[in-house]
């Protein structure tokens, strides 16, 4: 899961990030941290709307290479 200092550092940032779900890379989320929660994270995607998605899924940078998440 990740944790709050990064999710406010992507916050801050307003840097664009991958949200990996699963092993298909046409199933990822791209956006910008808006808020979250304890369980849920809001993410701004580029067609301006917004989607809800579990803390336990895989958040990377978009700029770096895609990596597959641990838990497949």
């Amino acid at each position: 899961m990740i944790s709050d200092e990064q999710l406010d550092a992507y916050r801050l940032s307003g840097e664009k990030i991958r949200v990996v779900r699963d092993g298909l890379e046409s199933n990822d989320v791209k956006g910008i941290v808006l808020a979250w929660d304890e369980s849920q994270v809001m993410i701004r995607r580029p067609n301006k709307r917004v989607v809800k998605l579990d803390r336990s899924y895989s958040y990377q940078p978009f700029a770096a290479p895609r990596q597959e998440p641990e838990n497949l």
